[in-house]
């Protein structure tokens, strides 16, 4: 297997959406409690990156073996078809990438306390169920939701917690206040799967996956992903406001065009290879602008 086919594979394109929400854990953490565990964080970021992978080759693997034959999908589309991976080998790695990163899951939750146990096994029931068993999550209406709330809010709340834990206290208040922070990771995250679930109407409909989109028909889901852009953004505003981000953060307001402008052609147009790359640049963009204005703010501001 080359390279370039196991980026593919565990699609590293899409890696933004774990790493981003863990970085502005990070800069909340310092900011909010003047600490960072360097050395805890850096085992974390290896598990969390490796389970990623895992989850995104275990996707292209279901998806794969629950194609229907109405059209070329296992032959054209997905990697593992089109490539004659083997399946024997695709079992292996998924197996050994989850449990090396689970090792250093339990590891971590040993030395910091055992809340991170039960929010990483959540993570991983979310995370191998998402795609697995006979109604996975990524085919049902509820999986903007999964991912976006897993990949967006539990990312940045384990890592507050790995960087704080001998401090951090489990109020409504702290809990409220990660949230804020972790909204617009949340929101563009959910976005980016409705935006392929938009884009995947027609073939996930022949893969009998029924998502939301199928639920709330094209015209809605458009809506709501112009909402959940809005939501992100205003979020942005609010941590500012609540005290829990620096006023640097609402340069972020600066790229408001920007998302204006990907927001408007993915409207006028739903098309996998031509338009959904607007979704993926929002995150990309927005969160990344998030987390340089709020690290300037700890830097001159703080």
């Amino acid at each position: 297997m080359s390279i370039k086919i196991f980026f593919e594979l565990v699609e590293i394109k899409a890696k933004t959406a774990s790493v981003l929400p863990f970085l502005i854990g990070l800069c909340y953490s310092y900011y909010h409690y003047g600490q960072i565990h360097l050395g805890y964080v850096a085992i974390y970021f290896i598990a969390m990156f490796i389970f990623n992978m895992a989850v995104d080759i275990l996707d292209n693997y279901n998806d794969f073996k629950n194609a229907t034959d109405v059209h070329d999908y296992k032959e054209k589309t997905n990697v593992i078809g089109r490539e004659n991976l083997s399946l024997v080998m695709i079992r292996w790695m998924i197996i050994s990438m989850i449990l090396f990163s689970a090792s250093l899951g339990i590891w971590l939750a040993s030395q910091v306390g055992w809340p991170l146990l039960w929010m990483g096994l959540y993570c991983y029931l979310v995370g191998i169920f998402y795609s697995s068993g006979p109604r996975p999550l990524s085919s049902l209406p509820l999986g903007e939701f999964f991912s976006g709330f897993t990949m967006g809010m539990m990312i940045s709340l384990i890592t507050v917690y790995l960087n704080a834990s001998d401090i951090f206290q489990w109020q409504a208040q702290e809990l409220l206040n990660i949230a804020v922070i972790a909204l617009p990771n949340t929101m563009w995250i959910a976005n980016l799967m409705l935006a392929n679930n938009i884009c995947d109407l027609e073939e996930d409909q022949n893969n009998n996956r029924y998502t939301l989109v199928h639920y709330l028909g094209k015209p809605k889901a458009l809506k709501l992903f112009v909402l959940l852009n809005a939501i992100a953004l205003i979020s942005i505003g609010a941590s500012v406001l609540l005290g829990i981000a620096p006023t640097t953060v609402l340069l972020s307001y600066l790229i408001v065009p920007f998302i204006w402008k990907q927001t408007n052609i993915f409207l006028q147009k739903q098309e996998k290879l031509v338009t959904f790359s607007t979704a993926i640049k929002i995150l990309a963009i927005g969160s990344t602008v998030q987390v340089l204005t709020y690290f300037i703010g700890i830097i001159f501001v703080r």
